[in-house]
């Protein structure tokens, strides 16, 4: 490789790559040439796409269906007020294309799913995990058994976060870690249960991190081990993982929505409600209790009226849990919280305490809002 492979410019914006021995002319070439599919531009996805920006990955791809929330802005550091309301992978697009001109950056606004991850993954050799759920979480990791790609999965929760590299160089896969996906209400997701803002940016930036490693074959890659960070005991740790022949016998994708599903009891026994539904049982005046389980803060910014509220807190110890009078003489029960997992976690108690008629409103006030 010679110094005719880069721009003028483009030597000056490298110039403290290509100083390191271990990276130099050889290994910027390699940043050049490599392609990268970020999922989620996110906590995690901004500053993986930041730093793989900034380091010179010719090829960048960027997944996200979202728009910029106000409540983005505590982490996902690509954004700003400015900004509210706009598509995530539009104003990531702007922003990192004045960060380096000298790559290209290609926007996908889409939800990864069964039906569009061959296409959306068939240009990139390496696929970086920034998702916030299992579901996406599991399709990503198959979809690379399959397609053969390389994965950077990252995850944060609360104060914690861990970070690996998967089926590299036939190594192990994420079902090596976690065989099989955990009920829909086992981890909550960021906007159910808060994030230390600086965290994803720690834990992304080790993801992007490993992608230039792998890139360019420096250093000792994290496969084989995950990488976990506690914030509060500034502490790592590195696990073994061993690889697993039967998590690489993937034949063809499923969405892993129906293996997400909760699984605890009996699932017949609470049912989920579309918000749709529930504007026509309001309209139609259907006799249900409607009950809130978001903290006092939340119901205060919005609510559905009529409703009762308990917060999710006092359903740690069901067997004391003091009901009002009107929860024992409801037909049925709707709850709702801000995004469906709180309240699927208070229908659990209920149904523990012999409640039937459960019903868990789906997507909670993010969805009912959106009029979805």
């Amino acid at each position: 490789m010679n110094a005719s492979n880069f721009t003028s410019l483009e030597r000056d914006h490298y110039r403290r790559h290509l100083t390191l021995p271990e990276i130099g002319q050889n290994g910027q070439t390699k940043l050049k040439e490599a392609s990268v599919l970020v999922v989620g531009a996110g906590g995690l996805g901004c500053p993986v796409l930041q730093y793989l920006v900034a380091a010179g990955v010719g090829r960048i791809g960027i997944v996200d269906d979202d728009c910029v929330e106000l409540s983005n802005l505590q982490r996902q550091t690509l954004f700003t007020y400015n900004d509210l309301g706009r598509p995530k992978v539009e104003v990531a697009v702007e922003r990192l294309t004045q960060q380096n001109p000298h790559i290209v950056i290609q926007s996908h606004k889409a939800r990864v799913e069964v039906e569009n991850v061959n296409e959306l993954f068939d240009d990139y050799s390496i696929i970086v995990d920034g998702s916030d759920n299992f579901p996406t979480r599991y399709l990503i990791n198959d979809a690379c058994v399959l397609f053969e790609k390389v994965l950077i999965h990252g995850s944060i929760h609360k104060f914690h976060g861990q970070v690996a590299v998967f089926n590299y160089r036939k190594g192990p896969t994420y079902r090596c870690l976690f065989p099989e996906p955990p009920s829909s209400d086992a981890l909550p997701n960021c906007s159910e249960i808060g994030v230390l803002g600086v965290l994803p940016g720690i834990i992304g930036s080790l993801q992007a991190l490993e992608a230039i490693k792998v890139i360019t074959g420096v250093g000792d890659i994290l496969s084989g081990k995950v990488l976990t960070y506690d914030a509060l005991l500034q502490k790592t740790t590195l696990l073994t993982l061993s690889p697993q022949a039967e998590n690489r016998q993937i034949t063809e994708l499923v969405s892993q929505s129906e293996s997400c599903s909760n699984s605890e009891g009996d699932p017949n026994e609470i049912t989920e409600l579309e918000p749709d539904e529930l504007r026509q049982w309001i309209k139609s005046k259907n006799e249900f209790l409607l009950l809130d389980v978001r903290e006092t803060w939340e119901r205060e910014e919005c609510r559905i009226e009529p409703s009762l509220h308990i917060p999710l807190g006092e359903f740690s110890s069901p067997e004391n849990l003091d009901l009002p009078v009107e929860t024992s003489s409801a037909e049925k029960i709707v709850v709702y919280c801000k995004a469906g997992v709180r309240s699927m976690m208070a229908c659990q108690s209920l149904s523990e305490l012999g409640f039937q008629n459960l019903y868990n409103l789906s997507g909670g006030m993010m969805r009912w809002g959106d009029g979805s």
